[in-house]
C-alpha cells in the first residue's frame, strides 16, 4: 500500500529530552504509535517508520515554540483522541482545547489540542470517513 501523506516526518526541539521522551511515549502510544528510532540527542515515533522527531537543539540555544504553529497526530477513533488528551494531561501538557467535534472544520472532524512540556502546540484528530461519505 502506499503511504498516502505528504510529509516525510516532522521534529520539534525539546530542553530536557528525556523528560520529553516520557511525555511523547505517552501520548503517542494512545495512538498506536512507538519509538522507531532513538540516540543521545534525538528520538524518533511512528507506526512503520519515523515520522516525529524530538531533539536537542542543534545550535545549543533554548527550544522554543512557534507562534501559530502546531503538529496534528492521526487517531483511528475519537476514543483515540480521547485517549491521547488524557495521557498528555496526565504527562504535564496544558489543555489547549477539549475533545469534540469543532464543525467548522467540517462535521466528519474530531480533535484535541494540549500544549506539550516544552510549549508546542500539538493535536490529536479523527476524521470520520463515513460520516464524511454520507
Amino acid at each position: 500500500m502506499e503511504n498516502p501523506s505528504i510529509m516525510s516526518h516532522v521534529s520539534l526541539g525539546t530542553n530536557d529530552l528525556a523528560r520529553a521522551a516520557v511525555f511523547y511515549d505517552a501520548v503517542l502510544a494512545a495512538i498506536g504509535a512507538k519509538r522507531i528510532i532513538e540516540h543521545s540527542e534525538a528520538i524518533a515515533w511512528g507506526k512503520m517508520f519515523p515520522e516525529f522527531w524530538l531533539n536537542v537543539p542543534l545550535d545549543d540555544g533554548k527550544a522554543q515554540p512557534a507562534n501559530g504553529n502546531h503538529l496534528a497526530f492521526f487517531a483511528r477513533s475519537r476514543d483515540e483522541v480521547d485517549a491521547f488528551h488524557a495521557a498528555g494531561l496526565a504527562h504535564g501538557a496544558t489543555d489547549d482545547g477539549a475533545p469534540g467535534a469543532r464543525p467548522e472544520y467540517g462535521a466528519p472532524f474530531y480533535g484535541c489540542y494540549l500544549r506539550d512540556l516544552d510549549g508546542h502546540k500539538i493535536e490529536a484528530t479523527f476524521w470520520d470517513q463515513e460520516m464524511d461519505a454520507g
